[in-house]
């Protein structure tokens, strides 16, 4: 038996708002295979998601038969790198008003003063945002596919700038890209794309820079549609799944836990010879040249 042990391992997901996405599916693969873990949410949902989890409104049981539970909860919003970066239009925002030290720095710094250096094994960036992800390309503004590219591509730059001297050698991060990146999906603008192909193009440096300068690993996980709720902004996340479903190489779609399951291995010690990898998990969705047919037949 070769069991994925995370035991004494310490995890900080960002990017956790629910528990229908990406993010909820790696924090409990993580947990499952013994992991700590912390995680981050973005301020505006910050409220909403401890008091449904202090309400029990959100499923947190594993496979075991144990419960997901969380180490800390962070608000964090990783377009801001540090307070200064902040607009005072943001700053005095009633979502925000309340919350402090929700910018990546100051969140690393929190994770520093309460436990230490180093004090982390697992990285995960499960963030994307694209403001004007229904337009085509073609009518994208100059604002809206720099704020795609920032809170969805330069966000893990930033987050491994500043958590990498957090990690100990050896650790893994993890992110979360999709076939855009590599191939027309029409309906997927706003340069959403675009902030996927330089997620997979950062991966690659980061893993070389990361892996010199700190140990640790660096890949990405190109997963297939989800219907979470992040996913409904897209608009036509539905169809994009029962296309999935009819024309992947396994007629079937992905699940959370798919994706939980391969973060999970790739920031283990089993994944320790793997850096700078665009894995799909897609249910061999990104094999395929055209349409599927079944030419296999009975006869």
């Amino acid at each position: 038996m070769l069991p994925i042990d995370l035991s004494g391992k310490r995890a900080f997901v960002a990017g956790v708002a629910d528990d229908r996405g990406y993010g909820w599916a790696i924090a409990r693969a993580l947990a499952q295979a013994g992991a700590s873990v912390c995680v981050g949410t973005w301020p505006p949902t910050y409220s909403i998601f401890t008091r449904s989890l202090e309400r029990g409104k959100l499923d947190r049981s594993l496979p075991d038969g144990g419960e997901l539970e969380f180490e800390r909860i962070y608000p964090l919003d990783a377009v801001f790198d540090t307070p200064e970066d902040v607009p005072d239009e943001i700053r005095e925002d009633k979502r925000y008003r309340e919350l402090s030290g929700y910018t990546i720095q100051e969140v690393a710094d929190r994770m520093r003063e309460e436990f230490g250096e180093p004090c982390l094994d697992v990285l995960v960036h499960s963030l994307a945002n694209g403001p004007e992800v229904q337009k085509p390309l073609l009518d994208t503004s100059r604002p809206g596919y720099l704020a795609a590219v920032s809170a969805s591509a330069y966000s893990l730059v930033a987050l491994v700038q500043r958590f990498g001297p957090l990690m100990r050698e050896g650790g893994g991060v993890v992110s979360l890209s999709y076939l855009a990146a590599e191939r027309v999906v029409p309906g997927y603008g706003g340069g959403m794309s675009s902030a996927k192909a330089a997620l997979e193009a950062d991966t690659r440096t980061l893993a070389y820079e990361a892996g010199r300068r700190w140990g640790i690993r660096v890949n990405t996980i190109s997963a297939g549609p989800l219907p979470s709720r992040a996913a409904k902004a897209i608009g036509k996340i539905d169809r994009m799944v029962e296309y999935y479903r009819k024309n992947a190489a396994l007629p079937d779609v992905n699940t959370a836990d798919d994706v939980g399951h391969a973060a999970a291995f790739l920031c283990s010690p089993l994944g320790a010879g793997i850096t700078g990898e665009t894995l799909h998990v897609d249910k061999g969705y990104h094999a395929m040249g055209m349409v599927a047919e079944d030419q296999l037949g009975d006869g």
